[in-house]
Order: C-alpha cells, then structure tokens, then sequence
C-alpha cells in the first residue's frame, strides 16, 4: 500500500466505493427520485438539508446548479457553516432543538420532501431535522452511512440525546458507504488516515438522482425545470423565468 502512488491509491479508493454505491443503493435512489417526481409534478419543492460543517455542501451541491433542478429549496443556516467557526460549527451541530428553530425558517409543507444529508447521522441537528420534517408531514431521504452510525457508541459526546441514527428515521435510506473514519489513505508512519471520501460519495449520489428525477419527468411527459449555467449563450435568458417563478418561495433564490 505505501508502494502506491498516494494519488492512485485515492482514486482507488473513491472509485471502490462509488462502484459499491452503483452496484447497491440504485434501488433506493429510485425510491428518492421517485418521490421527488411526485412532488415537482404537484409543484411542490424539494428540500435539502445538509446537517453539519461539511455535509453543508451537499445542500449547496443541489442548489442553484447548472444542469441542476430548480425547485430545490437549501436549508442553509449560519450557525452550522464553518465561515463562523469550526468549533462553533461543532457546538451548535451537537445542540438539541436547533434544528427545529431553522427549520421554521424555511417553507416545509405536508406532501414536500426533504433531503437530509449527513454521513455520520448522528448528531443532534440531524436527528431533530428528520424528526421534524417526518412530524411535518415531508418524506424524508436520507444520504448517511448506517454503518458508521451504528458503529459509534452511544455514549459519545455527538450523539442526539435519543441515540438514534438518521438511517432508523428516514423513509428512505441511501448508504454512502463511507468508512468509519471518513479518510481512506494511509501515510507510513502516521497514526491516522488522510484524504475523506464523503463529498465525493455525496455529489456522486445527489447528481445521479437528478439525472433519475429528469429522465421520470421526462418519460411522463413533464420537461424539468433544470437551471443554466449564466456563463453560456442564453443561460441568464433561461433562468429569468425561473427567477419570476419561484420568487418568494425559494429561500436564499434572491
């Protein structure tokens, strides 16, 4: 292993885990995307909430993306991105009812669906998140590692105060795979492993759902709303009407 070139070993590393991704959880990403379909055919909107310092960037991932869908509402709260503090980060990620203050914040309805993407699911914002937005009336997917999860105690210090995981409150689970230490490259000599996995895995699964999610629409006869990149001939031309029609309902559009 230490013989290997420190970017192969990545890059094999990442595409293992993505063929695990591929080869197990295509059935589950139907599931979300069938449930997304739903709900944009009955002009609802799709939420994302992304639970933590980095899983932040799943949320932004959806959002506002070229060749991305265009009702996808981001949860995306200061108090939990890192631009604040890491520690603050951690601290208000690991505070009980947290989440449940943010999400008055946002147009959650009955019938919506919601995202939660997390691969640890255990923290309190998570766990709260899910438990609301269940509470609400939403389906809620889940982008998280059971297997992480579960191998934590239920003692630590991260945990919501239930102990339960996102993948036991999720209508439906898609399995990240992530190992349990999120790094997957060893450095001789060095007692822990560098170069994370988890926003790699993420992206991988958030887009594969959009690409479900269009080719559905499509098949009924729906053409998906699907932003423009604004660097293209005709992209701001495209968005404008989006803008207009999604004005005041999207959170952070304008």
């Amino acid at each position: 292993m230490y013989n290997l070139h420190k970017v192969d070993e990545y890059f094999g590393k990442v595409v293992e885990l993505l063929e695990k991704i591929k080869s197990t959880e295509k059935e589950n990403m139907e599931k979300a995307a069938d449930a997304m379909v739903q709900a944009i055919l009955q002009n609802r909107l799709i939420h994302i909430f992304g639970t933590g310092g980095h899983s932040d960037l799943g949320a932004r991932e959806m959002f506002w993306r070229a060749g991305g869908l265009v009702p996808i509402n981001a949860i995306l709260d200061p108090g939990i991105s890192l631009e604040h503090g890491a520690r603050r980060a951690t601290s208000v990620e690991r505070t009980p009812g947290y989440a449940q203050a943010v999400l008055k914040q946002y147009p959650l309805e009955k019938g919506d669906v919601i995202i939660v993407t997390n691969p640890w699911g255990i923290n309190s914002v998570t766990i709260d998140a899910a438990m609301e937005a269940k509470r609400l009336g939403l389906t809620v997917v889940a982008n998280t590692s059971p297997g992480f999860s579960k191998a934590v105690p239920p003692d630590h210090p991260a945990r919501h105060p239930s102990k339960r995981n996102l993948c036991d409150i999720a209508d439906i689970v898609i399995d990240n795979h992530m190992p349990f230490t999120d790094a997957v490259v060893e450095i001789e000599g060095l007692d822990q492993k560098v170069s994370p996995v988890s926003t790699i895995l993420t992206a991988f699964i958030l887009n594969s759902i959009v690409a479900l999610v269009a080719e559905k629409l499509m098949k009924k006869g729906f053409t998906p709303p699907v932003w423009m990149s604004g660097n293209i001939p005709g992209g701001d031309e495209r968005n404008r009407e989006y803008f207009e029609k999604y004005r005041g309902k999207i959170k952070h559009l304008w």
